[in-house]
C-alpha cells in the first residue's frame, strides 16, 4: 500500500560517505534502493537522514530532492555527538516520524532513549561482528525494545538472536547486493598484468583492509598456504588489495616463508578501479569471518571463483558452497587444497559465466529494492 501524505521517516548513520568499507558500500546500496522506491511512489514519505561523523563537504553521491540530509561532523567529535542528540530530537518531538531506522548498534541506545517515551517505533540495522558477542545491557536493550532488527545474513541473525536474547521473528534479512553493470567478466588488462608482473602467472586476490585489528580477514592465512600451492602450481602469485598497518607484519610472514617474490601488495585501489583487479585474477581467496561479504559478490559477478570461511555470513554470498569453496577460516592447509581445486577449472564452481548467472539471480540490485519493498510495505 502507499503511504498517506505527511508522512515522516528518519535514518540515523555513523557515516556513509567520508571512509570507504564494506558497511558504508551495503548501506549506500540500501539507500538507493530506498530513493527508488521513494521516488516511484504517489505519496512519498518526506525523509531526513542525520550522519554523525560526515561534514557538509563529503562526496554524497546520493543528493535527491526527495531526502534531506543532516551533516554533523563537529571538532572535536564529542560536539558532534552533542549536536546528534540535539538535533534528533527536535527532529522527533516537531514531526512525531513514523519510522526511525538506526544505523548502528552503537546508535541504538540514543534512538530508544528518545523514541521510546514518545511512542516512536525504531529498527535497527545491522552487519557482523559489532552484534554477534553478548553486548553491553544499554545495546542489548535498544535492540530487545527495536520494533524490527534488519541484518545482512543469516548467520549474522542467528549470532545476533543467540548472543543477545533476541525475539528471531524480529529479525529480518535484508542482503547485501551486487552491481551487474559495473562488475562483469572481461579480459585481463595489460597494463595491469605489466605493472604486477603476472604474466603468465596464475593470480589469487584478496581485497581487505590490512588492520591489526582485522586479521580475521585471512591473509596471513592464505599467505602460509602459498608454499604448499607452490609445490604443485609454481606459477602462481598473490595479489592483495589493501591498506593498513598489518602489511608490515604480512609482509616479513612472506619473507619468512620464502615466498615474497609470489606475493603482490597492491595497497589501496578505488572501487571505479576494482572490477579491473578482479579481471586480472584467476580466483579470489578470503578465509575470512564476514557478516556477509559484498567482495564474494563482486569477484563471482567479474566471473571468478571463490573461496570463504565456513563458519560465518559468507554462507549466503556462496549459496551454502554452491557457488564457491568454503573451509576454516585459519586452517592454511584446507585454503591450499581449496585454491589447487580451483586452479584445476575442473568444478562447476570454476565456470565464470555461470557463477556470474547464478550470483546475479539471487543478488542482483532488483532484489535489493524488491526485499525493502516488503520491509516497509510501500
Amino acid at each position: 500500500m502507499n503511504l498517506p501524505p505527511n508522512r515522516h521517516y528518519a535514518f540515523v548513520f555513523l557515516e556513509i560517505f567520508s571512509q570507504e568499507g564494506g558497511i558504508q558500500a551495503y548501506v549506500k546500496d540500501v539507500l538507493k534502493a530506498y530513493i527508488s522506491l521513494v521516488e516511484r511512489s504517489p505519496t512519498p514519505p518526506i525523509t531526513d537522514i542525520f550522519l554523525l561523523r560526515d561534514g557538509s563537504d563529503c562526496q554524497n553521491t546520493l543528493t535527491t530532492e526527495s531526502i534531506k540530509f543532516h551533516y554533523l561532523k563537529t571538532l572535536p567529535p564529542w560536539q558532534g555527538r552533542v549536536k546528534l542528540a540535539v538535533s534528533l530530537l527536535i527532529y522527533l518531538v516537531k514531526y512525531r516520524p513514523q519510522r526511525i531506522f538506526c544505523g548502528h548498534i552503537n546508535l541504538a541506545p540514543l534512538v530508544y532513549f528518545f523514541c521510546r517515551p514518545l511512542g516512536i517505533p525504531y529498527t535497527v540495522l545491522t552487519y557482523g561482528k559489532e552484534v554477534w558477542q553478548t553486548l553491553p545491557q544499554q545495546q542489548r536493550q535498544a535492540l530487545q525494545e527495536a520494533e524490527a532488527i534488519w541484518t545482512i545474513s543469516r548467520y549474522s541473525g542467528d549470532r545476533l538472536s543467540q548472543s543477545n536474547k533476541i525475539d528471531p521473528t524480529k529479525i529480518k534479512i535484508l542482503p547485501c547486493v551486487v552491481d551487474g553493470d559495473q562488475f562483469t567478466p572481461g579480459e585481463k588488462p595489460a597494463k595491469l598484468v605489466e605493472k604486477y608482473e603476472l604474466n603468465r602467472v596464475k593470480v589469487l586476490m584478496t581485497v581487505a583492509r590490512l588492520w591489526s585489528g582485522d586479521i580475521y580477514k585471512g591473509v596471513d592465512v592464505t599467505i602460509r598456504a602459498l608454499p604448499k600451492i607452490s609445490q604443485s602450481c609454481p606459477n602462481v602469485k598473490y595479489l592483495i588489495i589493501g591498506r593498513g598497518d598489518d602489511r608490515p607484519r604480512l609482509e616479513q610472514l612472506a619473507q619468512e616463508l620464502g615466498v615474497a617474490q609470489q606475493v603482490v601488495f597492491a595497497g589501496f585501489i578505488p572501487t571505479e578501479h576494482l572490477v579491473d583487479h578482479y579481471r586480472v585474477a584467476d580466483a579470489y581467496i578470503m578465509p575470512s569471518q564476514e557478516g556477509f561479504g559484498i567482495v564474494y559478490l563482486e569477484a563471482m559477478a567479474c566471473g571468478l571463483p571463490v573461496l570463504s570461511g565456513d563458519a560465518d555470513g559468507s554462507a549466503d554470498p556462496l549459496q551454502d558452497g554452491k557457488l564457491g569453496w568454503r573451509v576454516p577460516h585459519r586452517d592454511s592447509e584446507a585454503v591450499a587444497q581449496g585454491c589447487l581445486e580451483i586452479l584445476q577449472g575442473k568444478d562447476q564452481r570454476t565456470q565464470g559465466d555461470w557463477l556470474r548467472q547464478q550470483t546475479l539471480t539471487e543478488f542482483g540490485q532488483g532484489i535489493l529494492s524488491q526485499k525493502l519493498q516488503q520491509l516497509l510495505d510501500f
